[in-house]
């Protein structure tokens, strides 16, 4: 349940899911207030599948808003007041805002999970077709951003196609080829231009995967621990490769744009500076430059 109520004049902000002792979002998000200068204090809650509910009811008027992720992002929609467009697309938040009408608590529905996908690999070419591992929230989340990147052919891979529905219709309502394959299925002799794996940390490991040259992606959104195996082989290959603490931060600055002022796509006062601070907080370079895993160590 919430921890106690924090200071008076303080708001409260924090990340809900399970397994969540992992997340670097706190970190992440009190950098960006402190530089702000901002009254926030963002945590971390272990929030089952099923206690969303429960949990949200406990809460007092400090709190402002949530991050949410596995297993909540569908869990959360139903509960919405308020749900953005490409909420309603994607049937996914992964955002929650508070605001407090007649004495009513309000709660909206946002999505930075394709934002912080797109704007980490926004510099490099549109990829022709891509391959999206997993077949969850950040999955559907991810055929978008293909999507928004250009891609004319999406191939996903998971474990129980029988899943796969949504992912077919909203390729579909976007007019981009998805083929649906199992997991098993996947060639790891075949090459591939650009990949995105949403598995789990720890899921992927086996899979060898091959870049087809030196300018083939792999975005890992994984990054507990990091570098993954599946980094480690792709980067080794000779292949350019994106962790998920890269999304993480873009998905956390458009996070801090709407709690600070509402709106997802306006940018905050100085952003460059914290995004740079933001980075540096858990570890990443200053920018987000097309790179490769690092030989060894963990980010922590």
């Amino acid at each position: 349940m919430p921890e106690p109520v924090s200071p008076a004049g303080r708001r409260r902000l924090a990340v809900l899911g399970s397994p969540i002792g992992h997340s670097r979002s706190p970190v992440l998000h009190t950098t960006a207030y402190a530089l702000l200068g901002l009254p926030f204090d963002y945590s971390r809650a272990e929030v089952r599948t099923g206690e969303l509910t429960a949990w949200l009811a406990s809460l007092d008027d400090s709190w402002l808003g949530l991050s949410l992720t596995m297993p909540l992002k569908r869990e959360v929609v139903p509960l919405l007041d308020t749900t953005s467009p490409l909420v309603d697309e994607l049937g996914v938040a992964n955002t929650v805002l508070f605001t407090t009408d007649t004495g009513r608590r309000r709660m909206h529905g946002f999505n930075t999970d394709v934002d912080g996908i797109v704007r980490t690999v926004s510099t490099l070419e549109s990829p022709s077709s891509v391959v999206i591992l997993g077949g969850g929230a950040t999955a559907t989340s991810a055929l978008y951003a293909a999507h928004q990147l250009g891609a004319g052919e999406v191939t996903v891979y998971l474990r129980d196609p029988a899943r796969a529905a949504d992912l077919s219709a909203l390729g579909d309502r976007l007019d981009v080829p998805v083929l649906i394959r199992r997991l098993g299925e996947l060639d790891v002799a075949v090459p591939h231009p650009f990949v995105i794996s949403t598995l789990p940390g720890g899921v992927a490991d086996d899979l060898d995967l091959r870049p087809l040259d030196a300018g083939s992606v792999l975005f890992d959104v994984a990054y507990d621990p990091w570098p993954s195996p599946l980094a480690e082989g792709w980067s080794a290959a000779g292949g350019i490769v994106f962790s998920g603490l890269d999304m993480l931060v873009e998905q956390a600055i458009s996070q801090v744009r709407i709690f600070t002022g509402g709106v997802q796509d306006e940018p905050l006062p100085g952003e460059a500076g914290i995004r740079a601070a933001m980075r540096a907080a858990v570890g990443l370079p200053a920018t987000n430059a097309p790179g490769h895993a690092p030989a060894g160590g963990e980010v922590s």
